[in-house]
């Protein structure tokens, strides 16, 4: 950062500690500095991400949207209409990145906003059945559904891509236990900074779905040390 007085030397190390996908705590041991240090360094780094995927162009070709939910301490249901869970909205560029944004919930007025401010008309969509994309049949965008109660993909057809994601971010995330609140929005959108996998490649596809392929942060290695190196400047 430009008021830090970490020597540029520990402020590159801690930035490849924070794409690497290390906890503060880790990366304070290995750099020698105090864990706060590390903390409030990787949380300056997690805003700054935040901030550019904000101000990123929008999104045309191919496109995949699905929500999640993350959180929530109580145990029982799972997924849509669980307890104590924030709901989260994803859109997946095939072939390029993903945009996630925290949500209030999941009707049509809240999804089809974030669409019309991140996506560019006559893309294709790719949804799943739930009732709140029925309002993309009429709207400038190409809608394609697919049923999860009949069947996962058939052909181009598929939200796999962002599925996948979520599995990811959240085997990611689970590392912090818990994330405060204040936090959650830099937090997921550092972790979500992420480029989908490349078209066409199965082995690739493969390791991806087994988790040995890389973490999130280095799926976008380039794009956060760009952001992180304009820090240091």
């Amino acid at each position: 950062m430009r008021k830090s007085r970490l020597s540029e030397s520990k402020q590159q190390r801690l930035i490849e500690l924070f794409i690497a996908g290390s906890t503060a705590r880790t990366a304070a041991a290995l750099v020698d500095v105090n864990r706060n240090t590390a903390a409030y360094y990787f949380h300056r780094l997690r805003q700054l991400i935040y901030q550019a995927v904000e101000d990123e162009t929008l999104f045309s070709g191919e496109i995949e949207v699905d929500e999640s939910y993350f959180g929530g301490r109580r145990k029982g249901k799972r997924g849509r209409g669980a307890v104590g869970k924030v709901p989260v909205f994803g859109i997946l560029r095939r072939g390029g990145k993903v945009y996630t944004k925290i949500i209030p919930n999941v009707q049509s007025t809240t999804l089809m906003r974030i669409m019309e401010q991140k996506i560019v008309p006559d893309s294709i969509v790719y949804t799943d059945s739930l009732q709140s994309y029925n309002v993309l049949d009429v709207s400038d965008f190409h809608h394609v559904r697919i049923n999860h109660s009949n069947l996962f993909a058939k052909g181009r057809n598929h939200i796999n891509g962002i599925e996948n994601f979520w599995n990811q971010a959240k085997r990611h995330l689970r590392k912090f236990n818990g994330i405060p609140r204040d936090h959650c929005s830099s937090v997921q959108c550092s972790a979500y900074k992420s480029a989908s996998l490349p078209e066409g490649n199965e082995d690739v596809a493969q390791k991806h779905r087994e988790g040995r392929h890389c973490t999130l942060y280095r799926q976008d290695t380039c794009a956060v040390v760009k952001i992180a190196n304009q820090a240091l400047q």
